[in-house]
C-alpha cells in the first residue's frame, strides 16, 4: 500500500462492513425475500467477505504500529467479532 490509511477511513470502512453483515443477519431473521434484496445479497457478499478479512489484517497492523483513537480500536474489535461470527457460520 503506497499511501498510509488514515484512522477515520479505516474506522468508517470497518463499520460499513460490520453493518452490512448485521443487515444480512436481520434480513435472514425477518425472512425478507424480495428479488432485488436477494440479487444485492448475492452480488455483495463475497466481496464483503474478502474485504472483511483484508481490513481486519490492516486494522490489526495499524493498531500495533500506530497510536490509534478509541473509535478505531472499537471498529477493529467489532470487525474481528463479525469475522468470527461470519466464518463460524460456515461450520
Amino acid at each position: 500500500m503506497s499511501k498510509q490509511i488514515k484512522s477515520i477511513n479505516l474506522t468508517l470502512i470497518n463499520f460499513i462492513i460490520v453493518c452490512y453483515f448485521l443487515l444480512l443477519g436481520l434480513i435472514n431473521v425477518l425472512e425478507i425475500d424480495y428479488p432485488v434484496v436477494g440479487m444485492l445479497r448475492e452480488l455483495l457478499t463475497i466481496p464483503f467477505l474478502l474485504l472483511q478479512v483484508y481490513f481486519l489484517v490492516i486494522g490489526i497492523r495499524y493498531w500495533v504500529r500506530n497510536s490509534t483513537p478509541f473509535l478505531t480500536k472499537v471498529s477493529v474489535v467489532a470487525l474481528a467479532a463479525c469475522t468470527l461470527f461470519t466464518i463460524g457460520s460456515f461450520f
